[in-house]
């Protein structure tokens, strides 16, 4: 399993690239819909991550709400991750590192 940690912040699980999901983004895309205006949870990258990290980034202050807006926030390099310009692992270590630096300071320094 491949763990994305930082010092001072909290390990997090790569999950294997969700396939479907990524179809399914990419169509919803495609067909002109805007993610950032809230896709339903059963096609949210977010709220799909949220059930891996959240036994990591809860417990260090963040909430689901504020991680998902953290994740869409990141809608730049979600855009190029789903149309084939950035590798799964390239999209999720750097949106793992814009998760860790939005922790609350004092989480960041006991985690």
């Amino acid at each position: 399993m491949t763990v994305f940690e930082v010092d001072g912040g909290p390990r997090l699980e790569l999950p294997t690239e969700p396939e479907d999901l990524k179809a399914g983004l990419r169509d919803a895309l495609l067909d002109g819909q805007d993610w950032r205006a809230g896709f339903s949870d059963d096609i949210c990258i977010g709220v799909w991550l949220w059930r891996w990290w959240q036994p990591a980034l809860e417990p260090a202050g963040m909430s689901r709400e504020r991680f998902v807006e953290v994740v869409t926030a990141n809608d730049r390099e979600l855009w190029l991750w789903l149309m084939g310009e950035r590798q799964w692992t390239q999209f999720l270590t750097a949106l793992a590192g814009r998760v860790v630096r939005r922790l609350p300071s004092p989480a960041r320094a006991t985690a």
